[in-house]
């Protein structure tokens, strides 16, 4: 079972299932919640249960997806597209040690100019 927590430790969570692979998503709305990109694993969202949520909120960052984040410290833990089927989980929110390991960068078309990609993962431009 993977765990996981916000900076504060407000919210806390747990994944009963397996987590996928990691990946890393450098659009502009993951850029602009994390300050660079955004590394995540998704779960079914079935087997997420919050152990402490008193301060998660949800944001509609577009007409079918969510963000959550704790509304006391900022951190950004997940993201989930209707119908929800998934959450994608924040991997630097997750207890160490994780066991996971970076499979993928995706919107590379949309990646800012201060850094490279240079781990030799593949990379796809969109998703």
């Amino acid at each position: 079972m993977a765990t996981g927590r916000c900076l504060c430790g407000s919210v806390h969570y747990e994944i009963a299932g397996k987590l996928a692979q990691p990946i890393a998503c450098h659009c502009s709305q993951c850029s602009r919640t994390s300050g660079n990109f955004a590394a995540m694993a998704a779960c079914k969202s079935v087997d997420l249960r919050l152990s402490a949520s008193e301060t998660l909120s949800w944001y509609q960052s577009s007409e079918n997806v969510q963000r959550g984040f704790c509304s006391r410290c900022g951190g950004n833990l997940f993201w989930k597209a209707a119908p929800g089927v998934e959450t994608y989980v924040t991997v630097g929110t997750l207890d160490r040690p994780t066991g996971l390991r970076l499979g993928e960068h995706i919107y590379v078309g949309s990646k800012s100019d201060f850094y490279d990609l240079t781990d030799g993962l593949p990379q796809k431009r969109e998703w």
